[in-house]
């Protein structure tokens, strides 16, 4: 282990997460009318329609695999008699898929933000540095899924979920995440810098999901037809 390993995997994790929080509330704090996707669907519809499914709900299954797969031990699947081969097929064919899927929403995204000169001009300076780390990041995870697969597969519920899991208690296992293949260290990293981009990019709309729209009264219209026939009722007295 040297200082490199130490930079990256014990230091870089928390000064990410200091420019996250930091940089999210100043976000929202000065650039109120900006926290938001500014959303684009005027100019263009049908491949938004395509893509931003594709992207979002692939994105929900890729970052519930990510919850689990770093923060549930291997030894709770164990002790709920989850086989080994199981978890490793589960993650290879449901990650993968919702990998493919994001990425496939992300190229038709792009593609429309170049293709349509309206969106084109409405894209902002952070958001074309964000893009290619987001596919960047993307396609790293996918390698990354791929070296699950056996016989030779790594475990990184034994080296990189360990290093995570040890960010949160302030003691960082370097060692584990050092010896993990370059694709995951890659991955990481990449990662890493997209967070530090978040907040000052349009991915920042990920902390205004309208959460109060579930729990919202029901909004009574008034049927339009009604007001006929009270017009032609009082006409007739």
């Amino acid at each position: 282990m040297n200082h490199l390993h130490t930079a990256l995997w014990g230091v870089l994790p928390y000064l990410v997460a200091t420019v996250m929080a930091t940089g999210t509330a100043w976000r929202y704090r000065y650039d109120r009318f900006g926290f938001t996707t500014r959303s684009s669907q005027l100019h263009e519809h049908r491949l938004l329609r395509i893509g931003g499914p594709l992207f979002h709900y692939g994105l929900l299954f890729v970052v519930a695999g990510h919850v689990i797969g770093l923060l549930v031990p291997e030894a709770f699947t164990e002790r709920v008699h989850v086989h080994e081969w199981l978890y490793h097929a589960n993650a290879l064919l449901v990650g993968g898929a919702a990998g493919l899927a994001t990425l496939a929403g992300l190229a038709v995204l792009l593609h429309r933000r170049l293709r349509v000169p309206a969106v084109r001009a409405a894209t902002s300076r952070s958001d074309r540095a964000v893009y290619p780390v987001l596919a960047a990041v993307i396609l790293a995870g996918l390698a990354a899924t791929a070296t699950t697969v056996p016989p030779h597969h790594y475990d990184y519920r034994l080296g990189v979920s360990v290093w995570f899991r040890s960010l949160f208690v302030l003691d960082p296992d370097v060692a584990a995440m050092s010896h993990a293949p370059f694709v995951y260290q890659a991955h990481v990293v990449l990662g890493l810098a997209l967070f530090a981009l978040w907040p000052f990019s349009r991915l920042v709309h990920a902390f205004t999901a309208p959460l109060g729209y579930l729990a919202r009264p029901y909004i009574v219209y008034r049927s339009r037809g009604a007001r006929p026939a009270v017009r032609n009722s009082t006409a007739r007295r």
